[in-house]
C-alpha cells in the first residue's frame, strides 16, 4: 500500500464542496446545507454502529452534536417567539437522544432523530423556498 487513503480524499472533497455551497448560500440555504451534512453524518453513524466501528461512531456523533449545537446557537431567540423556542427544544431533545445513542448504540434512537430532523429540514426548505 502506498499510504493513499480513499477516505481521506473523499473527506477532503466533501469539505471543499461544503465550503463552496456555504459560501454561495443565503442564511436559509446555509441552514439546509447544515441539515444535509447532519443527515449524511447520521447515516454514517448508523453504518458505524451496524459494523461495530465504535471509534468512527463516536467521531460521527460528535460531528452531529457540534452541528446541532451550532444550529441551536444560531437561533434568534428574541425575534423568533414560540416557534424558535419549539425548534430549540427539538434540537435539545435530539442532542439528548444522540448522547444516549452514543452509549446504548440504539438504532431506534438514531432513527428517531433522523425522522425528527428530516421533518424539520422540510420545514426549513419551505421557508427557504418562500424567501427566493
Amino acid at each position: 500500500m502506498s499510504g493513499y487513503d480513499m477516505t481521506d480524499s473523499y473527506n477532503s472533497y466533501r469539505s471543499i464542496d461544503l465550503e463552496a455551497k456555504a459560501a454561495a448560500a443565503s442564511p436559509y440555504e446555509l441552514v439546509l446545507v447544515l441539515f444535509d451534512g447532519l443527515l449524511d453524518e447520521l447515516a454514517r453513524a448508523r453504518g458505524h454502529i451496524e459494523h461495530k466501528r465504535f471509534q468512527q461512531k463516536g467521531q460521527s456523533l460528535e460531528k452531529c452534536l457540534n452541528i446541532l449545537n451550532g444550529l441551536n446557537g444560531a437561533l434568534d431567540y428574541e425575534g423568533g417567539g414560540e416557534v424558535v423556542q419549539g425548534i430549540a427544544r427539538l434540537y435539545d431533545y435530539c442532542i439528548y437522544r444522540l448522547s444516549d445513542v452514543s452509549v446504548t448504540l440504539s438504532l431506534e434512537g438514531l432513527d428517531e432523530v433522523v425522522h425528527l430532523l428530516g421533518t424539520l429540514r422540510e420545514g426549513w426548505e419551505g421557508v427557504s423556498a418562500t424567501r427566493r
